[in-house]
C-alpha cells in the first residue's frame, strides 16, 4: 500500500515525465512529446480523483477557472494563448505576442493583465468564414476566449447540457466519458453551421478524443464541413487513438488538425473510486453571513426578443443573447465587451474588501470571468461545476474542499463549487444567468452562506420564468 501523504507527483526521468499518486491505488504516469510555449506542469494542472467509473482521474486545471480559483487575466490569457498557437499552427499568421510575452502570463498578476490586454487590442483577423465550438461545461470560457482573440469573419457557439423548452437543436452528440454526456448546439440561425468553412472544436482536455469524432461525424452529416481542428490546453490520447482520428479523415475525406499547450500520453494504473466520499466540507449555514442581490439584467441584451421568439420558448428571454449559447459574431462580442464594462464598473463599486471570489455558475463562466478581470487587484475567478471530485487534504492534491447543492434550474443534478476555505475571501460575488425562485435557490443560498466568506453578493441577469410572467 502506497502512503497517500508522500508527494502529489515525482519525476521519472526529466521533468516532462512525471508519475502522479492520485489516491491509494491509483496513478497517473504522464509523459510530454510536444509543448510549443516551454510551459511548466505545474503551471497548467495538478491532479484529483473523480467520482466516476469510465474515468477516476481529473487533470485539475490551474487555467481553466473551474475547480480552482485563477487571475481571470490569466484564464483568459490561456485561452487566447491557444487562439495564437491555432493562428500560428494552422493559419500561418503571426501572433501579436512572441512566445516568451505568452509564457510571461502565467508568470504574475501584472503580466497576465498587460498580456492579455494587449491581445484583446491586437486581434488576429480572419477572413474564410470560421466557425469556434467551445465544449460545455468545462470549456465554454476557454473556447470563448480563444474566439475572442480573432476579428473578422468568425462565430462562436457553445454547447450546452440544457434543453430549452421549444427549441430544436441542428446538432447533438455525446460525450462518452463524462458525468452529463449529452450536448446541443442551439443557434438563432443555421448559417452559423452553414457558411463556415473550417471548423474549431475547444476543449479543455483531450484523453481519447472520442467526444470531437463524436460531434465532427454530426458536423460532417449535417453541413458537409470538411476542415476542422481540435484545440486543447492538454493532449494525451494514444497511439490507438490518434489512429481513429486518421481513420475518420479517410472515412469522410475530412482534414483534422490537433493542437495543444501540451501534447504527450498518460498511463493509468489502479481503480477509480467507486462511490462519494464523506470528506466533504461543512454545509452549514452561516448566520452571520451578509446576503446581497443585485440585478444586472438592464445592463445585458437578451434572447428572445421577438415576439416570435417568445412563442417558441418562453424560457428564451431569460437567457443573455452575446454567451455563445445561441451563436454569436465579432460585432456581437464587441457589444458584450461594451455590457461587461457597464457590470464591472457597477459591481466594482460595491466592492468592500481586499479579496474577493467571482463565482460563475456551471456553463456561466466567460461573462463573470470577463467582469472580474476588470473589477480591479485582489479578484479571482472560478466556477461551480457539475463534475464530482474526491476532496482530501493533502499537499500537491488539487481539490481539498467540495460543497454540494441540488441544481437550481429544477434539474435533479448535483453541483459543486471547490477550493473556497473559511477566511479565504473578504467577499464573494456569484453570478447566476436566469434568476431563480427561492424554493429551487435554497440548498444553493445555504451553501453560499457556509463557504466562511463573510459578504456574498448574488448577481442576476434575468429574470426566471415564472417571474417575467408575474411582471
Amino acid at each position: 500500500m502506497k502512503n497517500i501523504t508522500s508527494p502529489a507527483c515525482s519525476p521519472i526521468s526529466n521533468r516532462q515525465e512525471r508519475l502522479y499518486s492520485i489516491v491509494d491505488g491509483l496513478e497517473v504516469e504522464v509523459s510530454v512529446t510536444s509543448n510549443p510555449y516551454g510551459l511548466e506542469l505545474d503551471q497548467l494542472f495538478e491532479m484529483a480523483a473523480r467520482i466516476n467509473k469510465k474515468r477516476g482521474f481529473l487533470f485539475v486545471s490551474k487555467l481553466l477557472g473551474k475547480h480552482i480559483p485563477v487571475v481571470p487575466s490569466a484564464s483568459l490569457g490561456a485561452g487566447a494563448m491557444l487562439g495564437c498557437l491555432y493562428a500560428q499552427d494552422a493559419l500561418g499568421l503571426p501572433s501579436p505576442l512572441d512566445a516568451e510575452r505568452l509564457r510571461d502570463m502565467l508568470g504574475s498578476r501584472e503580466r497576465a493583465d498587460a498580456g492579455y490586454r494587449e491581445l484583446m487590442a491586437r486581434k488576429i483577423r480572419i477572413d474564410e468564414p470560421t466557425l469556434f465550438i467551445g465544449f460545455a461545461e468545462t470549456a465554454t470560457a476557454l473556447g470563448h476566449s480563444l474566439f475572442d482573440v480573432f476579428e473578422g469573419n468568425v462565430a462562436f457557439v457553445h454547447t450546452t447540457r440544457e434543453e430549452i423548452e421549444g427549441l430544436v437543436p441542428p446538432i447533438r452528440f455525446e460525450e462518452e466519458h463524462s458525468h452529463a454526456v449529452a450536448h446541443r448546439c442551439y443557434v438563432r440561425d443555421a448559417s452559423v453551421f452553414r457558411d463556415a468553412a473550417r471548423i474549431v472544436l475547444v476543449d479543455d482536455e483531450m484523453t481519447t478524443g472520442k467526444t470531437a469524432l463524436n460531434i465532427i461525424r454530426e458536423l460532417h452529416a449535417a453541413f458537409g464541413h470538411r476542415e476542422f481542428a481540435v484545440a486543447s490546453l492538454l493532449d494525451w490520447r494514444s497511439g490507438a487513438d490518434r489512429a481513429r482520428y486518421a481513420e475518420l479523415e479517410r472515412e469522410l475525406d475530412v482534414r483534422i488538425r490537433s493542437l495543444a499547450l501540451i501534447e504527450g500520453t498518460i498511463a493509468v494504473t489502479g481503480s477509480p473510486l467507486e462511490a462519494e466520499t464523506k470528506e466533504k466540507a461543512d454545509s452549514a449555514a452561516q448566520p452571520d453571513v451578509r446576503m446581497l442581490r443585485h440585478d444586472l439584467s438592464a445592463l445585458f441584451e437578451h434572447a428572445g426578443g421577438s415576439p416570435e421568439d417568445r412563442l417558441r420558448s418562453p424560457q428564451l428571454g431569460s437567457y443573455l443573447l452575446h454567451t455563445g449559447r445561441f451563436g454569436m459574431s465579432a460585432a456581437d462580442g464587441e457589444a458584450l465587451d461594451r455590457s461587461v464594462a457597464r457590470a464591472a464598473d457597477d459591481l466594482e463599486a460595491h466592492r468592500t474588501g481586499r479579496r474577493a471570489l467571482c463565482l460563475g455558475t456551471g456553463e456561466f463562466m466567460y461573462v463573470p470571468m470577463r467582469i472580474a478581470e476588470r473589477m480591479g487587484d485582489g479578484v479571482y475567478s472560478q466556477s461551480t461545476t457539475r463534475s464530482p471530485i474526491h476532496p482530501l487534504r493533502r499537499e500537491g492534491y488539487a481539490v481539498t474542499s467540495a460543497y454540494r447543492y441540488d441544481s437550481v434550474d429544477g434539474e435533479e443534478v448535483a453541483n459543486f463549487i471547490y477550493n473556497v476555505e473559511a477566511g479565504q475571501y473578504d467577499e464573494a460575488f456569484v453570478f447566476v444567468e436566469r434568476e431563480y425562485e427561492p424554493k429551487r435557490g435554497a440548498a444553493f443560498e445555504r451553501v453560499l452562506s457556509s463557504l466562511g466568506v463573510p459578504v456574498v453578493h448574488l448577481v442576476f441577469f434575468g429574470a426566471s420564468e415564472d417571474r417575467r410572467e408575474e411582471t
